[in-house]
């Protein structure tokens, strides 16, 4: 597999948990409505789960295949993405602040990806377990 193809198919793993946040938006908006025996509620809070347990199966992929701390600092990617679900679906407002905060999560993944890049003494962890730093 490709290093392009790894860092993608990290970041659709991550794209996928921040439907997470999604999903309990839409569990507690429902709550708020109908109370714990409301259909959306269950339906989303089902949908919650679910999609952890996807993402679960696909970070199990990825991790094999990439350094973990590339991995690791990659998942705060999961913060711009539920901030484009919050806007787009939600109809939310990004202020200053936030976009400020996702500028600085963003320095900090390239930072870690681009050192990693160059550092080819953290390999990832391999089929057997074994890997990493000695």
């Amino acid at each position: 597999m490709g290093s392009l193809s790894r860092y993608l198919l990290l970041h659709l793993a991550v794209m996928v948990f921040s439907f997470t946040s999604v999903f309990a938006k839409a569990a507690a908006n429902a709550y708020n409505d109908g109370g714990l025996t409301d259909k959306w509620f269950i339906m989303f809070a089902i949908f919650m789960v679910l999609n952890c347990v996807v993402y679960a199966f696909f970070w199990q992929i990825v991790i094999k295949k990439i350094p973990l701390n590339v991995g690791y600092a990659n998942r705060s990617v999961y913060l711009i993405w539920s901030q484009i679900w919050a806007v787009f679906i939600f109809n939310e407002q990004l202020s200053m602040q936030n976009i400020i905060g996702l500028a600085i999560v963003m320095a900090g993944v390239i930072v870690v990806s681009l050192s990693t890049d160059n550092d080819e003494s953290t390999p990832a962890v391999t089929e057997d377990g074994e890997g990493g730093i000695d």
